[in-house]
């Protein structure tokens, strides 16, 4: 069974889940899941198809958003913007161990002109520093507030 953590009352973040870790989140209401790991990245992951595939089959959305150790890009950050605006409940982002899910969740937070405290305290909660990131979201959100 996989580790969901809870970020918010409608966004879950975990390290690698398996297929069949995809009914156990569907139970606890979750409606899509997001893939932000790249394929092959270790040989011990599940393909994404497979998730996808048990996804489709317990009637959860699945969207991917592969992110790399190079970082992330303005557009990633986008996908995940308008993945969680096209969602219809809660969802489940996973990675190798969360963080990437994390920290993309909160560029996207950013740059929807979030209270930068409160990304902060939410990943936190869960686990997770975004320190190393901070810059970005300062960006993002100046930029929301048109500065």
């Amino acid at each position: 069974m996989s580790d969901f953590r809870q970020l918010t009352p409608t966004m879950f973040v975990s390290p690698q889940i398996q297929p069949s870790d995809v009914a156990q989140a569907a139970e606890q209401g979750i409606t899509m899941v997001i893939n932000n790991r790249p394929e092959g990245e270790s040989d011990d992951q599940p393909d994404g198809a497979s998730i996808e595939q048990a996804a489709s089959e317990t009637g959860l959305e699945y969207c991917a958003i592969p992110i790399t150790h190079a970082g992330f890009s303005e557009a990633q950050v986008q996908a995940m913007v308008e993945a969680i605006g096209q969602s219809d409940g809660p969802i489940l982002a996973y990675c190798r161990s969360g963080t990437r899910s994390t920290l993309l969740w909160s560029l996207a937070q950013a740059m929807m002109g979030k209270d930068k405290s409160q990304i902060t305290a939410a990943a936190a909660g869960a686990g997770y520093d975004i320190s190393p990131i901070e810059p970005a979201i300062d960006m993002f959100i100046a930029r929301n507030q048109g500065e």
